[in-house]
């Protein structure tokens, strides 16, 4: 009787992708600004130096130490906020775009991933059960051979 297991696996799949250097190949000198805006305006380090410098223009303002560039209600600095403003949001939704769409390609990868672990694994276990066959079929090759012994005694020994 010749024991029979199946070929041996092939992996016909090309390797992983890094979605990191995928992303980096395509980026182009706006998308690398965008995100750097994003990034330093949406962290705390903007919000106090922001905040520090507002409370500066409204203390020199309201005290008259230099001049009276801005008095309140602080119009010339609601514009420059505004400004900000105006220029920050479609900076912020580039960034945010581009960062869906790397969510997208980094999904599609983590599919293919998904899909070459179930290839492999189920070819690990065709193997698998290719060995249960085999080990029943020497089990019982090796119970025949011993004259009648007790199948739990030669367990024991081996």
């Amino acid at each position: 009787m010749k024991l029979q297991f199946p070929e041996p696996y092939a992996h016909p799949h090309p390797p992983v992708r890094n979605v990191n250097e995928l992303v980096a190949e395509k980026e182009t000198l706006g998308q690398r600004t965008a995100d750097s805006i994003a990034m330093v305006m949406g962290s705390w380090h903007f919000i106090i130096i922001q905040s520090v410098i507002l409370l500066i223009w409204i203390v020199l303002n309201v005290t008259a130490w230099i001049a009276h560039w801005d008095p309140y209600p602080f119009i010339l600095m609601n514009l420059a906020l505004s400004m900000q403003a105006a220029y920050a949001a479609p900076v912020i939704m580039m960034s945010q775009n581009r960062m869906a769409a790397r969510d997208r390609i980094e999904a599609h990868e983590d599919f293919h991933v998904n899909t070459k672990a179930e290839v492999e694994i189920r070819a690990i276990m065709n193997h698998l059960v290719a060995q249960d066959i085999a080990l029943a079929e020497i089990h019982g090759l090796l119970a025949s051979n011993r004259n009648g012994e007790d199948v739990a005694q030669l367990s024991i020994r081996t």
